[in-house]
């Protein structure tokens, strides 16, 4: 499925992605949704079965201007 499917699919919510596509600055371009929720730790516990896989974690909906978002350069994840 492709990013913008997923986006217009999923609007809101957090989806855990396995990727067939990346771009060149390591974006979603298109994948198999493995799991969504509007909570992040119910994706997160997902992310665990995940060992062996190319996923992502994406955010879906808007993130309020007065909010700002750090994300780490790499994150390892105790399985």
């Amino acid at each position: 499925m492709k990013m913008e499917e997923i986006r217009k699919r999923y609007r809101g919510k957090w989806v855990l992605i396995e990727y067939t596509k990346l771009d060149e600055n390591l974006n979603v371009v298109e994948g198999k949704v493995i799991a969504h929720s509007p909570k992040k730790d119910e994706i997160y516990i997902q992310l665990l079965e995940t060992k062996g896989k190319d996923v992502a974690v994406e955010y879906l909906g808007e993130v309020p201007e007065d909010v700002a978002v750090m994300l780490p350069a790499h994150e390892t994840i105790s399985r």
